[in-house]
């Protein structure tokens, strides 16, 4: 762009020279105007008086000012911008295609240059074609419908009629918001023998009032219970025992005592009052693990691991050394040390032990035939693997789903999960448990913490 400066001694004043053409369309003359814009002032004054060195508000002659042209080439060497610009225009006004008015209006060009040069430099250019195309995808996706994705949702769950789920959930119906039975169900029945008649004596019409009276506030309490089971999400009970089941037991303690309270500060409290709790729980054990390694002199997490192992080792002597203790007691009866032998059997294995009964295979029963989940709730909703897993582990679906989806909210919660947080959710055969949490790692919906 060329430049033409001059300095004042004064003040720093800039102007721009814009030289305009325009075309008078009735007597085809071409019209040329030029004029000085003071940026100062914001407002246009003309390169005569501008060269005369005309005067008005506080702008002087000798202000500094700066001219503009716009005489240099821009895409091609015998374009220049004045002309790129007025091509723009005469196409915008005249329209893309019509190139006889295009150049008309241009005066300096024919319609084949401009035509060579527009389809050149504007369309068939990678720049301004990826340019215009982003342009247009970013209009059309603001301008596109956003339609709201709908997904089948299972919580509350819609099971079928009269069947364990339905029952446990006390009839609720999900697509009407309602009980099939509600609470004092046969209220109404004290009303439906009575009738307001004129020519009734004040005392039966005010026993009749009283009557109406009663039938209110039993609605209101009707209303009151479904509103904290409402806002407590106490609809589907079974879910709510799994996520209580994953605190500690220390937490899960305080949880029982203080749920008659949750009532009075309402349910978002409460759930931040137990979760505070809980987290308060963690930090607490997890100062009394630091103050341990402290104790012991170490001072890296590295230590720390090494630490770890060393002292299971020495756990696991020390019950060995103790565990002929145990045999005496045992040794006289049999299907008591059956019991006992699974149960170490379970300690070396790294399962949590509990106490069963002997083995099928032990006593040389035949095993369970696999699960036949033919018309069973949520079967639908089953993979092939996943019905497979269920008719081995002997699971129904409804309860396997339940199971998943828990395991799955905690998971991402603390992302990762352990097989003893998995037991500690799922109340079941601690067998059952490890293949359900063996299967859904393997088939990717949880991490190992």
């Amino acid at each position: 762009m060329c430049r033409i400066n001059k300095v004042a001694p004064t003040l720093r004043f800039q102007t721009r020279l814009i030289e305009r053409e325009a075309i008078h369309i009735g007597n085809k003359q071409q019209i040329q105007a030029s004029a000085v814009w003071l940026i100062l002032w914001n407002t246009w004054h003309l390169l005569e008086c501008f060269t005369r060195g005309f005067e008005f508000k506080k702008h002087e002659s000798n202000h500094k000012y700066e001219i503009m042209t716009s005489d240099f080439p821009v895409l091609e060497p015998s374009w220049t911008a004045q002309e790129e610009m007025a091509l723009l225009e005469a196409v915008m006004d005249c329209g893309f295609g019509n190139w006889q008015d295009v150049a008309y209006q241009m005066r300096t060009k024919n319609k084949e240059e401009c035509e060579a040069h527009y389809m050149k430099n504007f369309i068939n250019n990678p720049l301004f074609s990826s340019t215009l195309l982003n342009l247009r995808q970013i209009e059309e996706a603001r301008t596109a419908d956003t339609a709201i994705p709908f997904k089948p949702t299972d919580d509350p769950p819609r099971p079928t009629f009269d069947s364990l789920l339905s029952r446990d959930m006390a009839g609720y119906m999900p697509a009407r918001a309602d009980f099939m039975e509600e609470f004092d169900n046969y209220a109404e029945w004290d009303l439906k023998d009575i009738d307001f008649v004129d020519d009734d004596s004040d005392i039966l019409h005010a026993l009749k009032i009283a009557v109406v009276d009663i039938y209110h506030s039993r609605l209101k309490e009707r209303g009151r219970r479904k509103k904290i089971i409402r806002d407590h999400g106490l609809i589907n009970l079974r879910k709510f025992q799994i996520l209580e089941r994953r605190y500690p037991k220390e937490v899960q303690d305080l949880y029982d005592a203080m749920r008659r309270f949750a009532r009075v500060v309402g349910p978002i409290e409460h759930d931040k009052f137990i979760e505070s709790h809980a987290l308060e729980f963690e930090l607490r054990r997890e100062i009394g693990r630091l103050q341990e390694y402290r104790r012991a002199g170490i001072q890296s997490f590295c230590s720390a691991k090494v630490y770890e192992r060393v002292k299971q080792v020495r756990e696991d002597e020390r019950r060995k050394r103790t565990m002929l203790v145990d045999v005496l007691q045992y040794i006289q009866d049999g299907r008591a040390c059956q019991q006992w032998l699974s149960k170490q059997a379970a300690i070396d294995a790294g399962i949590t032990p509990v106490v069963t009964t002997i083995t099928t295979s032990a006593t040389g029963r035949r095993c369970a035939p696999p699960l036949n989940l033919t018309g069973l709730p949520g079967t639908e909703k089953l993979n092939d693997r996943e019905k497979e897993l269920c008719q081995v582990v002997r699971l129904v679906p409804g309860a396997y789903l339940e199971y998943k989806q828990a395991l799955l909210n905690e998971c991402r919660r603390q992302g990762g999960l352990r097989l003893a947080q998995a037991r500690a959710l799922i109340k079941i055969d601690v067998n059952k448990t490890r293949k359900i949490y063996d299967f859904l790692i393997k088939e990717g919906y949880i991490n190992k913490a």
